[in-house]
């Protein structure tokens, strides 16, 4: 699930980078570790066979081999292809948490214009019931992660998100449908808020409007959710990056081989057991690719996926919490003591006997000149 860390850096400071870079969960090393491990394998055995296994004209017919290979490696337009793949992926993958729906505008506003105990209280656990279940059966469609929690509609109803009858109706639906039917409780919330408005218990048709619109943004929101799920970015444009990227590697892995300094190749004044460069771009281009394969489905349960349990959790305690009638009490209005004891106006009880309530005060113009005030208080 998603890796929390911003709170340890709010502050910046000279180890704040040390810090990040020593993180394992969710970090670059845990997703390349593999593949480094691959390629330096590969890497070492070619170069063994080329120091100890390989007679003169072998390799001289290696030497060549690794020098193609070194020239044509910088052809492949990996790091052009790979970064446009990544800002997309980035930018669908924000485009997906911002669709992310949240309750409680809809239950901030059934607690003002649906107050009350008694049918008003059923009333407001109802929609709001309603509004997390059209979010539970979203979720449910587009994560294994919540499938594998609430596979049924009966372990809903042993959850508390629906009843037996509610069930039964989900059913019906589905089956004559054949689709998902997440839409079916925003209707059932629509129709609620509707009957509260035609029986008075909601007041104004300012109110009903505003739930309405609420709820069918909210359903809006779903909707898109499962259209970032069913439409996803052109399989072949997937396939020619991760080719791109790997096929760089092929070469590198040859191209990237020490060869004999006696022979003054180009490039090949140094001999060195360990290839740092090839291993630091094997680290930032695999890792931009593991980067966008993690982003590209966020509703699974890798490190950088949503947490949607812990989501669908909050809302229930949430819409609980506003729907209950101490939620929507309004405090009497009254000042703090500070304000109190700072103020600067004085209390008409408190009035000199010789003071006037009508006296106009002074006041000064913008230009800094004093004018009086032509209309008169009103106590």
């Amino acid at each position: 699930m998603t890796v929390q860390y911003i709170h340890r850096v709010a502050s910046g400071s000279a180890l704040m980078s040390f810090y990040l870079l020593k993180r394992w969960r969710g970090s670059v090393y845990k997703v390349v570790w593999k593949d480094l491990a691959v390629y330096l394998l590969i890497y070492y055995c070619i170069s063994f066979v080329y120091r100890f296994g390989l007679g003169e004209q072998g390799r001289e017919n290696f030497e060549k081999l690794v020098l193609h290979c070194a020239r044509f490696q910088a052809v492949l337009p990996v790091s052009f292809v790979l970064g446009f793949y990544v800002t997309l992926v980035v930018g669908r993958w924000w485009e997906t948490y911002r669709c992310l729906p949240w309750p409680d505008n809809t239950a901030i506003l059934l607690a003002t214009h649906l107050p009350g105990e008694g049918v008003e209280q059923v009333e407001r656990r109802s929609i709001l019931r309603y509004v997390v279940l059209c979010i539970t059966l979203t979720l449910a469609a587009i994560s294994p992660v919540v499938k594998d929690s609430l596979p049924t509609f009966e372990a809903m109803v042993k959850r508390g998100f629906l009843t037996d009858e509610e069930a039964r109706m989900l059913e019906k639906h589905k089956a004559d449908s054949g689709q998902q039917v997440a839409w079916v409780p925003i209707v059932w919330a629509c129709r609620a808020v509707h009957r509260a408005r035609r029986e008075g218990r909601i007041t104004t048709d300012l109110g009903h409007k505003s739930l309405v619109d609420e709820m069918l943004c909210l359903r809006s929101l779903c909707g898109r959710l499962l259209g970032y799920n069913s439409h996803n970015i052109p399989l072949v444009y997937a396939q020619v990056v991760t080719l791109a990227v790997y096929s760089f590697f092929v070469f590198s892995v040859i191209g990237g081989q020490f060869l004999d300094t006696t022979k003054n190749y180009n490039s090949h004044t140094v001999d060195l057991y360990v290839p740092f460069f090839s291993i630091l771009q094997l680290v930032f281009y695999v890792g931009w690719l593991k980067v966008a394969e993690c982003l590209l489905n966020p509703f699974g349960d890798d490190d950088h996926d949503f947490e949607f349990l812990s989501m669908i959790d909050r809302h229930r305690r949430m819409v609980e919490m506003l729907s209950e009638t101490a939620a929507s009490d309004l405090p009497s209005l009254a000042p703090l003591a500070e304000e109190e004891s700072s103020s600067v106006a004085p209390s008409p009880n408190t009035l000199p006997a010789n003071a006037s309530l009508t006296s106009p005060p002074h006041l000064a113009s913008p230009g800094g000149r004093v004018m009086q005030e032509t209309t008169p208080l009103i106590p």
